[in-house]
């Protein structure tokens, strides 16, 4: 039963939240579980109804929660409980707040709706064709239907404006929160830590999926641009999960002859990125998009300088913290990781120094807060 007797109750859509230790767990999975565990820290003045599918997820105090009867093998089927029985539930709440694009389509109480990034809509080719129709299709309209838009950047909120038209009075910028293990460590502990996982004492690092979008084959040829020129080239490391196109990342490789110098760690467990983060010299991540681009906020958080691109969210996230350059010149990047690492590394501990005080800006505690102040906007304007 969907009530309380004091409070209001605020339905939680968070069917994409999953606990899987894979790249399931990634982007949209750690923000429903982040704020399932921080608004009820945060805003104990409403109670929160879950609708979640994942099996092994328990929820925190003030929490309750509602899985499927039967546990949907696809997409499809879990749209379809979206769509019925947690659209049939939710009429008891006091508002619901779809955690990722998504509302039910027939709703009778206010709804509030987060949109991550507009990927599916530039670049449509990343998706499959029924995949990409259907976010764009439910996007647009759960944005149409939401009181309030959640962004999670300045940047996809423009882009929700120029490609949605929706009002620049209905969005709400909040940014996504990092992590507290995201941290700096104790040195010696992270040399013992390198030392079991085989990785270099210095080296250059890139985390994300092995896709177009992150830009690999630019990093790559920059990269070897760079040890032409360099007098003590470092090793790179690259972190990540194969996504699609990626057999032209390890064609490159070959191509400049790098096998000796590029290393693929293949996707990496959560509670290692922490240790890799510490373990690196220097993070370079040149994405194409990124609704916020998580990885950057991890790394300034651990203490580790940043290079990355000056588009969509992440010259917000990097702030005055990191050099950012144009992700489509390649001569840019190799020359911005050769001033850092051998025209100028004194800049290093500065950029250290700032990473660390931007990434202290992102934080669940101010996510969730801010989540639920717009809860309370909208309840106030409905019953006002």
């Amino acid at each position: 039963m969907i009530h309380s007797a004091s409070r209001p109750v605020i339905g939680l859509l968070a069917t994409l939240l999953s606990t899987a230790p894979n790249y399931r767990g990634a982007g949209i999975h750690q923000y429903s579980s982040r704020l399932l565990t921080h608004l009820p820290e945060q805003a104990p003045r409403f109670d929160y109804h879950a609708f979640v599918i994942d099996r092994g997820y328990t929820p925190p105090p003030g929490v309750s929660v509602q899985r499927p009867a039967w546990l949907p093998a696809n997409p499809p089927g879990r749209i379809l409980w979206e769509q019925t029985r947690a659209a049939w539930e939710s009429r008891r709440l006091a508002l619901l707040h779809g955690f990722a694009y998504a509302l039910p389509l027939i709703s009778h109480i206010p709804t509030v709706v987060t949109v991550h990034d507009l990927t599916f809509i530039l670049f449509p080719e990343a998706f499959p064709q029924s995949k990409q129709r259907y976010l764009s299709y439910i996007t647009a309209r759960s944005c149409r239907q939401a009181r309030v838009v959640i962004a999670d950047s300045q940047a996809t909120a423009r882009d929700l404006q120029r490609y949605l038209n929706v009002p620049a009075s209905k969005i709400k910028v909040i940014y996504t929160g990092v992590d507290d293990r995201y941290q700096s460590l104790p040195a010696e502990q992270v040399s013992a830590y390198r030392q079991r996982q085989g990785w270099p004492q210095r080296f250059i690092l890139m985390v994300g999926t092995l896709e177009p979008r992150k830009n690999h084959l630019l990093l790559i040829e920059a990269y070897a641009r760079y040890r032409q020129n360099a007098r003590h080239p470092l090793p790179l490391l690259i972190g990540g999960g194969k996504g699609w196109h990626f057999q032209h990342i390890f064609q490159q490789v070959q191509a400049l002859g790098l096998e000796d110098d590029v290393r693929f760690l293949g996707f990496v467990p959560w509670e290692e990125l922490p240790w890799l983060y510490n373990a690196a010299t220097l993070f370079v991540y040149p994405s194409l998009y990124e609704g916020f681009g998580l990885p950057v906020a991890e790394a300034m958080r651990c203490g580790l300088p940043v290079i990355t691109s000056n588009v969509s969210s992440l010259p917000e996230v990097a702030g005055d913290a990191a050099l950012t350059v144009n992700p489509k010149d390649v001569d840019a990047l190799a020359a911005a990781m050769l001033h850092l690492l051998e025209e100028a590394p004194e800049r290093l501990q500065t950029m250290r120094t700032r990473g660390i005080h931007q990434a202290a800006r992102f934080t669940w505690e101010r996510t969730a807060a801010q989540t639920a102040d717009v809860y309370t906007a909208v309840l106030n304007q409905t019953h006002g």
